[in-house]
């Protein structure tokens, strides 16, 4: 009998022993069913268009459908709350913008920003483009700056609303050179768009996409874009650094978060699809119709840019007073 519990308790410690080696199934065969990729934005926006893009191209890699679910409101809150507050289990993932790191800035959030998600890269970044109507006269950043501290508080900008990325880059650009301008907020980046064209404001920070046709038809003059270096999409543009003042940057960025706790094996397997995908040619034709560029980078990388990004706005948002409408 003795023998018998003997041989019972060996082969219950080498079983726990042989668990403990192991990896949890989950990680290891990840995934074994389909995934969901929360877009926080209506459809045919440029955030679910790439969603899409990358869900076709991860369900090939992952070998289950990645299936993308539109939950759109509150500026993007309500779709990334309900993302990040599902089970930490790989099998719901979460988009978000660069205006994730101004919602703190403007909302009491039911979530923590940084401690309350697992990051697992950035799939694309790119800049905004500063068009002026054509009869400002400027052309680049320099005649700018000095056309303002001329009028200062009467040149108007337009942007998609008030804490919208359009606004925050524009006040952080008056920021760093000392002008004043006087700040029309629209409803959207149409109006803003529409407004800007036919003269009713003077200047727009506006996203690549939605202003460069307007540029090309010569009905908006574009003097600078707001990322460190120039961008292919408009190579003959220089960057706001380039020209001064330097350091300045503010970009428009997607990225791919998970709920707290998600487990490192499934980050890095995600992480290392999603790596291949964007060094995919078609992927930089994709983005680069949109005036972006494939981004990747460690879960780490891309924890670093959200928080200093948190940081950026938050000093920004005290400085001017910036309310959300």
């Amino acid at each position: 009998m003795r023998n018998l519990q003997l041989n019972r308790w060996c082969i219950a410690i080498a079983g726990v022993a042989a668990l403990a080696a192991c990896p949890p199934l989950s990680a290891q065969q990840y995934p074994t069913k389909p995934v969901r990729l929360v877009v926080p934005f209506p459809p045919g926006g440029v955030s679910d268009v790439i969603g899409r893009f990358m869900a076709q191209r991860l369900t090939s890699a992952f070998g289950k459908q990645v299936i993308v679910e539109n939950k759109p409101g509150a500026g993007g809150l309500i779709g990334t709350e309900a993302g990040i507050k599902s089970p930490a289990d790989g099998y719901t993932l979460t988009q978000i913008t660069s205006s994730y790191t101004a919602h703190p800035s403007f909302y009491q959030l039911k979530f923590d920003p940084v401690s309350d998600i697992t990051p697992i890269i950035q799939l694309s970044q790119g800049p905004l483009l500063i068009v002026v109507h054509p009869s400002v006269p400027v052309t680049n950043t320099h005649e700018l700056i000095a056309l303002a501290k001329e009028r200062p508080g009467k040149l108007n900008f337009a942007s998609a609303g008030q804490g919208t990325p359009s606004h925050l880059a524009t006040e952080l650009f008056a920021s760093v050179t000392g002008i004043k301008m006087n700040h029309v907020p629209y409803k959207g980046g149409g109006p803003a768009v529409t407004d800007t064209i036919a003269g009713h404001t003077d200047l727009y920070f506006g996203p690549m996409a939605s202003v460069l046709p307007y540029v090309r038809a010569g009905k908006l003059r574009a003097i600078a874009v707001t990322s460190s270096q120039r961008v292919a999409a408009v190579r003959d543009v220089p960057s706001v650094s380039e020209l001064g003042p330097p350091g300045y940057e503010a970009v428009l960025w997607l990225g791919l978060v998970g709920p707290k706790g998600l487990p490192r094996p499934i980050v890095d397997r995600i992480n290392s699809e999603v790596a291949r995908v964007l060094k995919l040619p078609e992927t930089s034709e994709r983005l680069e119709a949109d005036g972006a560029v494939p981004a990747g980078g460690t879960p780490e990388q891309f924890l670093a840019t959200i928080k200093k990004e948190i940081e950026v706005w938050r000093k920004i948002v005290r400085e001017v007073g910036v309310k959300p409408e």
